[in-house]
């Protein structure tokens, strides 16, 4: 029976649940896959921690050197975060001759070219399944099952912690800030949760999957960004009167114009399939030219589910022994042969303050049509104490500098009505 030897970098939520599937499923893994897969090395400061899991002092160091130096270690599993030290630490095990697998989607984001140079100069797998919505098998089924497929576009919901937060201002009717109080004490989000909800940590994730999809480099830079940060509980309501749920959504498409990439807040219908996407869940819908739609559902964080992708990933490695690599030119930058679109098209959700006057609702439409925008639905509610009427409108499908323009000159008049919120519409 084959042996596999693996060290893990770092035992913290995502590490800890590793060791445990790992040594938990081991006898598992000898009756179904062959391989007897033993964790030889981990590398943590906190011994107690590594203690406290049942792992032998003699296997737990600090020195990324000794990892390298184990002739027992195969595969190593990165799931340190962050960019440092974890880069130094994923290039020394690959430059020792050691397949890695990471869950680090920011590492991987902005340097995979660099991991990947290593990987092929040394002979060795480089595996990042972990890296996008948690245990959701999203990049080997696009790696592995859906090849033969031209992918034409995606769109998911690639974040726990804003997916629950728009869940709960959704369903209950609470603002930003107190979801976000109830997603940080139970563990959802971070005391500083700007990566997820500013909308880094799918910018991230977006970059990975649309260059898998589209089989070109697409760096992160190149992703439109807007967090959920600004969102109004008051238009998730409005949402529901027209049809609609918010969600933020990563979203990636390979047109004849170019590639289309962004995450930002967004209304779906109701009727989608994902918009049933709640709480800490998340998904992926891609269209394929031969398959058209598929859709992958399921938990995209916590412990046990990532740790599924990561020894997922260290199963694949062990039972394979020709290492794939990126189908493009996997460099820091995009090619510059890849086009980008930037002015893209999208319906518009638009709510306005606007004085109770007659006439008002035909100066604003008229502002929409002079930059090629029509509307396709309408609630204007009744007048306000202080003489202001919320309109709130549906745009057809449009141009964003259209909608930009549009807006800036509603609010430079400076007196019939000004915008309150812009809603992009899927």
């Amino acid at each position: 029976m084959k042996k596999v030897g693996v060290a893990i970098l770092g035992l913290g939520v995502v590490g800890g649940g590793t060791y445990k599937t790992l040594t938990e499923h081991r006898e598992f893994y000898k009756q179904i896959h062959g391989i007897d897969i033993a964790v030889e090395s981990v590398l943590e400061r906190n011994v107690e921690r590594a203690l406290s899991l049942g792992i032998e002092k003699s296997k737990i160091t600090q020195s990324i050197d000794d990892v390298c130096a184990n002739s027992e270690v195969n595969i190593v599993v990165e799931v340190l975060g962050g960019i440092e030290p974890a880069k130094t630490f994923v290039l020394a095990a690959l430059n020792s001759g050691k397949s890695v697998v990471t869950s680090n989607k920011e590492l991987y984001c902005k340097y995979g070219h660099e991991l990947e140079k290593a990987a092929k100069l040394n002979g060795c797998g480089l595996y990042y399944e972990a890296t996008c919505v948690g245990g959701v098998p999203i990049i080997r089924t696009l790696l592995d099952n859906l090849q033969g497929n031209k992918i034409n576009s995606l769109m998911g919901i690639i974040n726990g912690t804003t997916n629950y937060i728009l869940t709960k201002m959704t369903d209950c009717g609470v603002s930003y800030n107190e979801a976000l109080k109830e997603a940080q004490s139970l563990g959802y989000a971070e005391a500083n949760p700007t990566a997820d909800v500013e909308g880094f940590d799918a910018v991230y994730k977006l970059s990975i999957l649309s260059s898998i999809s589209f089989h070109t480099k697409v760096p992160y830079t190149k992703i439109h960004r807007e967090g959920i940060t600004k969102i109004d509980a008051v238009d998730l309501q409005y949402g529901k009167r027209l049809g609609y749920v918010l969600k933020l959504l990563a979203i990636g498409k390979n047109t004849a114009d170019g590639i289309e990439v962004r995450v930002h807040p967004a209304f779906i219908k109701s009727a989608h399939p994902l918009a049933g996407v709640n709480d800490s869940y998340n998904a992926v819908y891609i269209s394929g030219d031969c398959v058209e739609n598929v859709m992958l559902y399921g938990r995209g964080a916590g412990a046990l589910p990532t740790a599924s992708a990561i020894v997922g990933d260290v199963i694949y490695c062990a039972t394979h022994n020709n290492f794939n690599y990126s189908t493009f030119e996997n460099t820091e930058n995009a090619d510059p042969a890849t086009k980008f679109v930037t002015d893209f098209k999208s319906a518009y959700y638009i709510r306005l303050k606007a004085q109770d006057k007659a006439g008002v609702l035909s100066k604003v439409t008229s502002v929409l049509s002079k930059h090629n925008i029509s509307v396709a639905q309408v609630i204007q509610e009744n007048g306000r104490s202080d003489g202001a009427v919320p309109i709130i409108l549906v745009t057809h499908e449009t141009y964003e500098n259209n909608v930009q323009n549009a807006v800036a000159e509603i609010n430079s008049d400076g007196g019939f009505a000004s915008v309150s919120a812009v809603i992009r519409v899927c």
